[in-house]
């Protein structure tokens, strides 16, 4: 006997409930012909990896910071349509938007 039919013994008028999709719809990026830059400062001694150039609307630029922190796991932020990430992950975030279709140029050291 399984757990279904164990649940349905104890609750026989019980309907499950139908299961929902957790997909998202991708929402598709402005692709754009101009590179993005990607470019490495040290802000008060520490390492900064900064993204600017995007030409798109600053709603799928703030996206696109999201699933950039997310994937490298690493902290940063959206401010003055430039993306602030936290730590030297040019290369890694240069894959990342050339994988999406992106052009990067690389900028500083």
């Amino acid at each position: 006997m399984d757990l279904q039919d164990q649940l349905k013994n104890l609750f026989p008028n019980h309907e499950p409930a139908p299961e929902e999709s957790t997909a998202t719809p991708s929402h598709v990026l402005y692709i754009q012909a101009e590179p993005m830059i990607c470019i490495f400062e040290k802000r008060k001694g520490k390492a900064t990896t900064i993204i600017e150039g995007y030409e798109g609307t600053d709603a799928d630029f703030k996206l696109l910071a999201k699933e950039i922190k997310t994937k490298l796991s690493v902290g940063g932020t959206f401010k003055d349509d430039a993306i602030i990430i936290q730590g030297d992950y040019r290369d890694k975030i240069m894959t990342l938007l050339k994988d999406k279709g992106f052009k990067v140029k690389r900028v500083g050291g």
